[in-house]
């Protein structure tokens, strides 16, 4: 299996950052890690080991980039509006230099973008939030609304709102949406939500569900018996769904 590293300063983030890129050829995939995971934990949890098949194929090639949720999100002693900043500029970075990069190497015209836990809300609001990039998001085990006390996972902006929060919120900014142009391109894309039923968010998967049936957007939400936000589930899942 073709394996690569890359490495280089991102300018919008004033720091270093990396990526991992596994296969030759093939539909791409952006991958992001779950909140405390790095760009090598889809290789760690054996996610890529799973795809194998696929990818030695020339299916699909994964390119699974780092986190700065320690940054942003989960960073506490930033003000909350300096966190989701910090989340934009993150944003910017993988428009800016990570997708560039994947078209560059790759020229196959379908790009997916997925995640586990905290990245399938990475996943799910990059691809809502720019619907012409992308032609299918899979989220597994998601969190659509980071302002959500749900179990141990508590707001993350602790009660402070503005803007950015809600244009990064798809639960939020979806049922508002109004552009015609970003919904024939949301009504065009595959979209795939996996949970499990007794996830702690398997309501406000069901919550995203109804507001794309709302919208006319097709999507598929896939519920797994008992608790699935775990790897050994997400094996299963990326060998069924991507």
């Amino acid at each position: 299996m073709n394996r690569e590293y890359h490495r280089w300063y991102s300018p919008r983030l004033e720091r270093d950052m990396e990526l991992l890129v596994f296969g030759h050829a093939g539909a791409k995939v952006l991958v992001f890690p779950t909140r405390d995971g790095r760009f090598h934990e889809y290789e760690d949890l054996r996610l890529v080991q799973s795809l194998a098949p696929k990818i030695n194929a020339g299916q699909i090639q994964l390119w699974c980039v780092d986190s700065i949720d320690r940054e942003s999100f989960y960073c506490n002693w930033r003000h909350p509006a300096d966190r989701v900043r910090r989340h934009v500029l993150f944003e910017e970075y993988v428009l800016n230099e990570v997708l560039p990069l994947m078209r560059r190497k790759n020229d196959h015209p379908h790009t997916m973008v997925h995640g586990c836990s905290l990245g399938a809300f990475h996943a799910a609001n990059i691809a809502f939030r720019h619907p012409d990039l992308f032609q299918k998001v899979v989220a597994f085990s998601g969190r659509y609304d980071l302002t959500l006390n749900v179990e141990s996972f508590e707001d993350l902006f602790n009660g402070y709102y503005d803007e950015n929060v809600y244009y990064h919120t798809p639960t939020h900014f979806l049922p508002n949406l109004g552009c015609e142009w970003r919904l024939e391109h949301l009504r065009r894309m595959d979209i795939v939500l996996v949970v499990g039923s007794e996830d702690p968010f398997l309501g406000n998967n069901r919550q995203l569900s109804e507001i794309l049936l709302a919208k006319s957007i097709p999507h598929r939400l896939h519920v797994w018996d008992g608790r699935a936000h775990r790897g050994h589930a997400w094996r299963k899942m990326a060998s069924i769904y991507l």
